[in-house]
């Protein structure tokens, strides 16, 4: 069962992600931050990370960043955001190797990403 780690400060989107992920098939770990993602990160090891773009004490650009140049880890990764500049974000995280998302999300485009990204067959399920 593949390992999918979870950033984000909001409860109900939080709930939501989780949930859709647990349910079909993935084995879901929660943060509510970056820092705390970060600190989860130091000590385990996961096939995917979802994250938020702007949660408190660590965004989730800097995570991404400190993911790739100090962490070294090549784990895929899904950044959403609401941000009004989807292209800026887009492009730095590109340079990253990172999807980028927007928000509101489809909780069945995020499982269909999730499973392409982790080489699983994705359901034709759609929200």
């Amino acid at each position: 069962m593949a390992k999918i780690l979870v950033v984000e400060d909001d409860a109900h989107i939080m709930r939501v992600m989780c949930m859709w992920l647990s349910r079909t098939g993935y084995d879901v770990t929660e943060a509510r931050d970056g820092k705390y993602a970060q600190e989860i990160l130091e000590s385990e090891s996961f096939d995917l990370i979802v994250s938020d773009v702007n949660m408190p004490r660590m965004t989730g650009m800097e995570l991404a960043t400190w993911l790739r140049n100090e962490h070294g880890s090549n784990t895929p990764m899904i950044v959403l955001s609401s941000r009004s500049d989807q292209a800026e974000l887009a492009s730095c995280l590109d340079e990253l190797g990172i999807q980028l998302h927007p928000k509101p999300f489809s909780p069945s485009r995020l499982k269909r990403e999730a499973d392409r990204l982790l080489g699983a067959v994705a359901t034709d399920v759609d929200v």
